[in-house]
């Protein structure tokens, strides 16, 4: 892995761990599910005009279209949907604790459910990370600071998100990767969109923050981090590429602190190194199976 290849996985890991408080940022001022409807409708639609200058094509294969709206459901309208609505209540440092479990999920039920071996470095990643988690979980719990709902809500979305990232295994964008993430973009906006009709009304609280928020939210972790993280899979390939989600735990609760003031206590700083080194672990167990 060259220097290259290192600044474009910190990169990426960095824009997808700011997400989280950009996302607080804008659910403290606007519906969340009309938010993120109209943040994904602008996304997609910037997706697929760039997919087509880069010339690839929306004539998707039937499997294609299948791992489209799955996506799109599973993580753009369940995953990220639950997260915003959560995120009213739940610190953005703590949503993205749990929504860096994901690797750690998968990891698990490809171990217990479709009996994949992962070797003793990847149990003892996963023992670490479910370690982390009870030690995180333990300290905000004692301290009663936490909506439950919320907190059921964040949990629900990473297993919405394990589930799409498991039901697609082996599904492959033919060439049109952008093009295909464009799409689960749009599928994502037409679920939030139809739910926000039914469930929210239109209050906004405009502000020049609300407005860097969003636009942030749209172009860097909805756009420019899906461009980095494919030409970083292009680089190393998607097994190595994965390996930087270690970095999220850590990011989401650091970014949170600098921007939002979020505190982090001692015992949940230990948790969050213990669950970045049991992601660790079993990216690098999955490496050692590729080889």
């Amino acid at each position: 892995m060259d220097i290259r290849a290192i600044v474009m996985g910190v990169a990426f890991a960095v824009m997808w761990s700011s997400a989280f408080t950009s996302a607080r940022i804008i659910v403290a001022a606007a519906p969340p599910l009309t938010a993120l409807s109209l943040r994904f409708l602008i996304s997609g639609l910037l997706g697929v005009l760039i997919a087509r200058m880069l010339g690839q094509s929306w004539h998707l294969t039937r499997g294609q279209w299948r791992a489209t709206i799955v996506f799109g459901v599973c993580q753009n309208a369940l995953y990220l949907g639950l997260n915003f609505v959560a995120m009213q209540t739940i610190e953005a440092g703590l949503a993205a604790i749990i929504a860096s479990t994901m690797p750690l999920l998968v990891g698990l039920a490809g171990w217990l459910i479709f009996g994949e071996r992962i070797g003793a470095l990847g149990v003892v990643g996963l023992l670490a990370g479910v370690l982390g988690v009870v030690i995180i979980m333990g300290a905000r719990l004692s301290g009663g600071g936490v909506d439950m709902y919320g907190l059921a809500l964040c949990v629900a979305g990473v297993f919405a998100l394990t589930f799409a990232t498991l039901a697609v295994r082996g599904a492959t964008s033919g060439g049109n990767f952008l093009m295909v993430v464009g799409l689960q973009m749009l599928v994502g906006s037409l679920v939030l969109g139809g739910a926000a009709m039914g469930l929210e009304t239109i209050v906004v609280d405009w502000s020049w923050t609300l407005i860097a928020a969003f636009a942030y939210t749209t172009l860097v972790p909805g756009l420019a981090a899906t461009l980095v993280w494919f030409m970083l899979v292009n680089r190393i390939g998607a097994v190595k590429a994965a390996t930087f989600h270690f970095l999220n735990p850590f990011l989401g609760v650091a970014i949170a602190a600098v921007i939002l003031n979020e505190q982090l206590g001692l015992r949940e700083g230990f948790g969050v190194a213990v669950i970045m080194g049991g992601i660790l672990a079993v990216q690098l167990s999955k490496q050692k199976r590729v080889r």
